[in-house]
């Protein structure tokens, strides 16, 4: 498929490495805090602050309320070197980080009251359609209980997932209740092999009402037709909720593994004093260092091509196309995939002490492996869907 992209530059390239060099600059500092973070299950209150003072959660929220309104490119390139400091402190602020764009999309009073008298409040999430809805006056009575509400404990608002039955009957609706902090209990579940830092507590909701304009429908998400449109003007919101979400979720993997072969080179594992020449002539050592650049250098490729493709066509009459809507979810449910293969092969060959507790190498290693659980990194339904349609068919994806 081929993609001619008008390239323009970019917004405000200043913030946009202003940024990246605050993200630099907090990779030596989050290293630091990494083990207590591990130990307390939950990355600290000081990281929020720094995200919050350098507005990395601002980067895609609406300037309406105080954001940058920069695009996802930014978003990623910090996510990627903060997981070079923490991979569980990445994929926070990508849950995180990412609502306040879900957010611009909600009708206006929802984003008033999440961000009207505090711009830097702070939504959770938990996505999965666990959320039983009955239907009253005015909106929807919701109880249920939902997993990986990563961050949580860090945010006043949650945005959790349920399907709305028609009450004349017929296929259900996916939509996605927004519900503050007293509206929900969080659960202290949180013990995981990898990822460990992310607090990603259990929710607990029991018979509250969330009125209808605190919901957001998947199908407004898929057709680009969000209440939100009315406020917020950029080209940026159109592009469709779900292509960034799952990225969120997967580009943390790209960081750490880079961070992998960081160490892999160092000698890892308390090796960087050994002779260097050892490991540099040896020709499998060679090859593997090769094959792992280039295969990351790949992933961060397509992922910054599809973004400027995003970018380049959200404000176009039609949007994106459908076909490359789905070839883009695809793409992004590969990059645990590959940089599995990468993480597997750096971690086998990374020597015995990269088996003992405290083992930097190890702690990614495990990172990535637990990454590849969340749904939107299994890559098969996506595989089937993008073939199915260069073979004639229908999409069958309203995430995309």
């Amino acid at each position: 498929m081929t993609y001619k992209i008008a390239h323009a530059e970019r917004t405000n390239q200043k913030l946009h490495d202003e940024m990246i060099q605050r993200a630099e600059d907090l990779i030596p500092v989050l290293r630091e805090r990494s083990e207590d973070a591990i130990k307390d299950r939950r990355i600290p209150k000081e990281t929020i602050e720094d995200f919050k003072k350098a507005g990395f959660f601002k980067i895609l929220q609406s300037k309406k309320y105080g954001g940058y309104e920069l695009d996802p490119h930014t978003f990623s390139e910090v996510q990627i070197r903060v997981a070079q400091g923490c991979m569980s402190t990445a994929w926070v602020l990508g849950v995180v980080g990412i609502h306040p764009f879900q957010l611009a999309l909600y009708d206006e009073k929802a984003q008033e009251e999440v961000y009207g008298d505090d711009p830097d409040t702070l939504v959770s999430s938990s996505y999965a359609p666990l959320g039983k809805v009955e239907h009253v006056n005015g909106g929807f009575k919701l109880s249920g209980h939902w997993q990986w509400s990563s961050g949580s404990e860090h945010c006043e608002w949650a945005l959790l997932g349920a399907l709305v039955f028609p009450p004349e009957g017929g296929a259900p609706e996916y939509r996605t209740f927004l519900l503050p902090r007293e509206d929900y209990e969080i659960k202290d579940t949180w013990y995981s092999m990898g990822l460990k830092a992310t607090g990603s507590q259990d929710v607990i909701v029991k018979d509250v009402f969330v009125p209808e304009y605190r919901t957001h429908k998947q199908s407004d998400g898929f057709n680009l037709t969000n209440p939100g449109y009315s406020i917020n003007k950029n080209d940026l919101f159109k592009i469709p909720w779900g292509q960034l979400f799952v990225r969120a979720v997967s580009t943390p993997a790209l960081g750490a593994t880079k961070r992998m072969l960081e160490l892999f080179i160092e000698g890892a594992n308390n090796k960087a004093s050994s002779d260097p020449s050892k490991l540099a002539g040896d020709t499998h050592s060679q090859a593997l260092v090769a094959d792992a650049a280039v295969e990351l250098d790949s992933i961060e490729t397509i992922m910054f091509r599809n973004y400027d493709v995003m970018v380049d066509q959200a404000g176009n009459q039609g949007g994106i196309p459908m076909i490359d809507r789905v070839k883009f979810r695809y793409d992004a449910s590969l990059v645990l995939e590959k940089c599995l293969g990468v993480a597997d092969k750096l971690f086998s060959n990374a020597g015995g002490a990269s088996v003992f507790a405290g083992s930097e190498i190890q702690k990614l290693f495990l990172d990535v492996h637990t990454a590849r659980a969340h749904v939107a990194n299994n890559p098969v339904n996506f595989s089937r869907n993008y073939g199915a349609m260069q073979l004639g068919a229908e999409n069958t994806d309203y995430f995309v």
